[in-house]
């Protein structure tokens, strides 16, 4: 079957390290099943495995893609939660120790499918079960955020940050966003955020909560714009994870640091629920052939993305 595997890993040229051509279908394994993939979705995770980030060498050569909506074997349409425990008991995610979902056809526990919604595609299916998955239960899961909360989205354009506007501008909160890039700020209001302001600006109220996936280059803006009490959720640290901690403000505000990663199967059921009824959409930032899976990760390392990225097979 035709895949696009980590063949090696290089941190300072990960495209490089970037392969496409066949692999060997996958083989039956005891209480798992395989998919016939028709969409999966690029993630920074993705990224981050070329440059040899929680990919060991002795993984390689590794199927990449950590989400994916298909057909299983019963004909069945159906999305992949990409959370698999590792044998020990341990969590892992598809394409670190098991093969992902960038491939014509993936293997995964029954357990971790469920039935997509007639009203949701397959392109916009791909997109929940990491970077949607991952909003929902930052907003839903990890904080009691009551309607009409202020909060603030660092960094728009991301797939989680795009995805915690949307969602949290439906759930009735009033949402600040930051960007150092004016085009990607204005689509953030189109969004329906309440504001967008460049990256490290003083906000005009302090927020209830604030959604961190920078890291080391938005963190003192982060803990300056809670009001005491107030709490910071952290999902990555793309810009680097040893920011200054600012602990003299975070223990004389009592503020919170709760961190988040990927979510359930029953969070994930609750967001496909969501998105079925509601009508809110995953924002796709365009759709390529898997064979042109290369130039989707280019312009995921260059930064100019509003949205997903999803590869069709």
């Amino acid at each position: 079957m035709f895949a696009i595997t980590a063949a090696r890993s290089s941190f300072d040229d990960p495209l490089s390290a970037l392969e496409a051509g066949e692999r060997p279908d996958p083989g039956p394994r005891d209480g798992w099943t395989t998919v016939d993939v028709r969409a999966a979705s690029l993630n920074h995770h993705d990224l981050w495995s070329l440059r040899g980030v929680g990919l060991p060498a002795d993984r390689l050569p590794m199927i990449l893609g950590c989400d994916a909506a298909g057909v299983d074997e019963d004909g069945n349409e159906v999305i992949v939660h990409g959370v698999v425990e590792d044998g020990a008991g341990r969590p892992t995610i598809l394409s670190e120790k098991y093969d992902g979902t960038f491939a014509e056809r993936v293997l995964v526990p029954r357990a971790n499918l469920l039935p997509k919604p007639p009203e949701l595609s397959f392109e916009e299916a791909a997109c929940l079960p990491t970077a949607w998955l991952t909003a929902y239960s930052m907003l839903f899961g990890k904080i009691d955020l009551r309607p009409g909360s202020t909060i603030l989205v660092q960094g728009a354009g991301g797939g989680v940050s795009v995805a915690l506007v949307r969602l949290a501008v439906r759930a009735g909160h009033r949402v600040y966003v930051t960007s150092r890039d004016e085009a990607k700020r204005k689509k953030a209001l189109e969004l329906g955020a309440y504001a967008a302001v460049p990256t490290g600006e003083r906000l005009p109220e302090r927020v209830d909560a604030v959604f961190e996936s920078v890291g080391q280059a938005t963190w003192a803006h982060s803990v300056r714009s809670l009001k005491p009490g107030g709490a910071i959720v952290v999902c990555g640290a793309t810009s680097g994870d040893a920011p200054p901690a600012e602990l003299t403000r975070v223990f004389f505000l009592q503020l919170r640091v709760i961190g988040s990663t990927m979510g359930t199967r029953d969070e994930l059921a609750g967001l496909t629920e969501m998105c079925a009824r509601t009508g809110v959409r995953p924002v796709i930032d365009r759709v390529l052939p898997l064979e042109r899976a290369a130039e989707g990760f280019r312009a995921m390392a260059d930064g100019g993305l509003f949205g997903k990225i999803v590869f069709t097979v």
